[in-house]
């Protein structure tokens, strides 16, 4: 056995991100990382590269300390060189593995990356050939075959969310998009000139994702703060409209948050923002409580939406969490952490949790590990029973305990490959997957829910409320 060789094994049509993690994975487990690449024979229909190229798009990559062509088959490769580890991805464990009685039998061990992309290099090649002819979101047929989902029971699922009981707590936000013209470069500085030419006014933050639950058919109520402002009053007229009870705390001492997104040609331009950060002060926390208890009834669900300007200190949501739990309600929670700095594990014993990447290794302090690991490990820090981690492009993994205290994984693509505006993505998603939670439905179906939402959303351009007749159109 050579106590320093890991080896892996693959086709590898196009190195992409999820080739890296795994090259990574598998290179800190040794001293040398050997790749083998699939010849054009064994790689069959799945080889839509040739053997030559793929070999050197491995041997690129600053990982591999050696690849070559596998043109026999892989026993005969792992009997001649008789590795100490041979690592796969996550996605095959619990399947039949010829490597593993192979490995295992000098010693040796079969080990599970947890740190892959979940686009394989097919994925993207076709993707590349269907970027033209794809106009709508697109439903996910594997993933709803692997766990028996049928396009039914999700229908039926949505019919559920009709006055299902919601409310959300978190930072109220006006979002302002500005559509310009532009003139062209300025020749005092290589700065670009554009003139605006119209303003479109949404409801962001919190705001917005009661208003998809009350779009979606809930009762929702908002629990929030805003300031003695237009932007305030604004928020208070359009949640009214949108069918949303609106509990509101004036705090005289900060702005209503505005977001001003400039954009010209569809394109972003600039952002620029007016808010403050401040926590809320302990009067108005106190006030805020009052509201909280205002609500009454049993709730269904609670969702913390938190874009950290101040809204949900700690102490707040200290105050609030063993109320929702002693009541058996889902909480679901979300922190935002993208201009700013956001830590989701202060929502101990939420239900579910929907952080992306980002967020979750800034909650943990882990840049290394991979996504799954990841996943499973803030789960357990928060105390959650499902994590659904947003991966942008790459669609969302799924990770959820079932309440049986083991992890199980699986993972959603996107399913919108021509995004026009990914700023709404993840309310839409927090939004669709607790109400599916809230009515019984099983965490995949939430899952798969909440991804469709998303892929809804980022179609448009600004926080438009999600409809409900748009779930049932994509789901035919």
């Amino acid at each position: 056995m050579r106590a320093d060789e890991v080896m892996v094994f693959g086709i590898f049509n196009i190195v992409h991100p999820g080739h890296i993690r795994l090259f990574r994975f598998a290179k800190e487990l040794g001293e040398r990382l050997v790749v083998g690449v699939l010849s054009d024979e064994l790689a069959g229909p799945g080889g839509h590269v040739t053997e030559q190229n793929r070999l050197e798009g491995v041997r690129a990559n600053g990982y591999v300390d050696e690849c070559f062509l596998v043109d026999t088959g892989i026993r005969e490769v792992l009997e001649q060189r008789r590795p100490r580890v041979v690592v796969k991805g996550k996605e095959y464990e619990g399947t039949a593995n010829l490597e593993e009685r192979i490995v295992e039998s000098w010693g040796g061990r079969l080990v599970f990356s947890s740190g892959e992309s979940f686009l394989s290099s097919s994925d993207l090649i076709r993707r590349e050939l269907d970027a033209g002819s794809r106009s709508r979101p697109t439903v996910p047929e594997q993933y709803l075959k692997r766990h028996g989902i049928a396009r039914e029971g999700l229908v039926e699922v949505v019919r559920r969310f009709e006055g299902a009981r919601i409310a959300v707590a978190g930072d109220m936000i006006v979002d302002d998009y500005v559509t310009c013209d532009a003139i062209g470069m300025s020749r005092e500085e290589p700065t670009l000139v554009v003139t605006p030419v119209e303003t479109s006014r949404f409801i962001g933050g919190a705001g917005i994702v009661a208003a998809h639950a009350a779009s979606l058919g809930a009762e929702a109520t908002l629990l929030s703060v805003v300031g003695d402002d237009d932007e305030g009053r604004y928020c208070r007229r359009e949640l009214d409209r949108m069918g949303v009870a609106a509990r509101l705390v004036v705090d005289e001492t900060r702005p209503t948050t505005l977001k001003q997104r400039f954009r010209s040609e569809g394109r972003g331009l600039l952002r620029v923002s007016r808010l403050s950060q401040q926590a809320l002060a302990q009067d108005l926390q106190d006030e805020f409580v009052r509201q909280f208890d205002a609500v009454g009834g049993p709730l269904g669900a609670f969702v913390f939406s938190d874009f950290n300007y101040g809204c949900l200190p700690t102490q707040l949501v200290s105050r609030l969490m063993p109320v929702l739990r002693a009541a058996g309600t889902v909480v679901a929670a979300d922190s935002q952490s993208s201009s700013q700095v956001g830590d989701i594990s202060r929502f101990a014993g939420a239900t579910l949790i929907t952080p992306t990447e980002h967020e979750a290794r800034v909650a943990l302090r882990n840049q290394s590990d991979g996504l799954v690991v990841v996943a499973e490990s803030l789960g357990s820090l928060v105390g959650a029973e499902h994590v659904l981690l947003t991966l942008g492009a790459e669609g969302t993994l799924v990770n959820s305990t079932g309440g049986a205290g083991r992890w199980t994984t699986d993972r959603l693509p996107a399913l919108n490959d021509s995004p026009k505006d990914v700023s709404g993505a993840g309310d839409c998603l927090l939004t669709a997957a607790t109400l599916a939670l809230t009515v019984g439905a099983s965490i995949w179906e939430a899952a798969c829910l909440g991804a469709i939402a998303a892929s809804v959303q980022v179609g448009k351009v600004g926080n438009v409320p999600l409809k409900r007749g748009e779930l049932l159109e994509i789901l035919g």
